[in-house]
């Protein structure tokens, strides 16, 4: 398996296997496709932080990165939010997913990122050193059930002091 930055040719394969993925997922709201394409269309598009893992020639993993952040009154933290991420239903269970948010991690914090914040499963997501966003001072915007809402501090401590609010959701 090789990961790898995605590249524009290859958006419309994207596209497809992260509405496939979601079809299959516990949790969606069947809009995730889309929600990758207004990612990249908006300022806080990052290419070197949108990878796909590619296996015998085909896709068969995503994940994206993109700038992100916590504001609260005049503060505003800079974080990321790692949405969506998408494995092929007959490649799960095989580290796939791992390796993509494990790369991603280690491409973030060479760029100086300090943080990531998702909405997701905690049961998948504690294991990569996710925590409850609220823990830290931290609630979207939107209605969203605070252990489903969660940051992951890729330097200790980067989200000592940090509080507010998040739309990035």
């Amino acid at each position: 398996m090789v990961i790898r930055r995605e590249t524009e040719a290859e958006f419309p394969q994207i596209y497809d296997l992260v509405k496939v993925a979601f079809q299959t997922a516990k949790v969606s709201n069947g809009k995730e496709q889309d929600f990758v394409n207004q990612l990249r269309s908006g300022g806080n598009y990052i290419p070197e932080l949108a990878l796909v893992a590619e296996e015998n020639g085909q896709l068969v993993g995503h994940i994206m990165l993109t700038k992100a952040h916590v504001v609260d009154g005049e503060t505003k933290f800079e974080t990321l939010l790692l949405a969506p991420i998408s494995v092929a239903l007959e490649y799960r269970n095989r580290g796939i997913g791992s390796a993509l948010i494990k790369e991603s991690f280690r491409l973030a914090k060479a760029r100086g990122y300090t943080s990531v914040l998702l909405v997701g499963d905690p049961a998948y997501y504690h294991r990569y050193g996710f925590r409850t966003a609220a823990g830290f001072g931290i609630k979207p915007t939107h209605p969203i059930p605070d252990e489903n809402v969660m940051a992951c501090e890729l330097v200790p401590n980067a989200l000592r002091g940090v509080s507010g609010t998040t739309d990035c959701f």
